[in-house]
């Protein structure tokens, strides 16, 4: 049961990580273009950057951190918890005078946690 439990904490470390890299990343990158996208064409970036960055962490780690019975719910509650965290780190830097991207929004942070963790359960091993 232990190992269960921390092989679930793994997967959600696994794509805190990511999402976190992911978010420093786009703060660098995004200063320039200060243009507000299309809140539909910006979730469908969320999402295929979520796909992208599932394929990437399966050459990483290519096979399930949660044990087969835990994996759907990891599917159903990792990206939950990815999306609420990106709220409260919205929160902080808003809360704080620091730029908000739209990732640290509940919504797309869900999203591109959904793709992720999408990508890892069904093809890794």
């Amino acid at each position: 049961m232990l190992e269960a439990i921390l092989e679930f904490v793994g997967e959600f470390l696994l794509q805190a990580l990511i999402q976190a890299l992911v978010e420093l990343g786009f703060h660098a990158v995004a200063e320039p273009f200060r243009k507000t996208p299309n809140p539909i064409a910006a979730a469908a970036g969320y999402m295929l950057l979520g796909v992208v960055c599932g394929v990437i962490s399966l050459w990483v780690v290519p096979s399930h951190l949660a044990p087969t019975n835990w994996r759907v719910v990891n599917l159903v509650f990792t990206p939950l918890v990815i999306g609420f965290v990106m709220l409260l780190v919205g929160s902080w830097r808003a809360k704080h005078g620091l730029s908000v991207l739209r990732i640290e929004r509940f919504a797309y942070g869900y999203l591109f946690a959904l793709a992720l963790a999408l990508i890892r359960f069904f093809f890794a091993k």
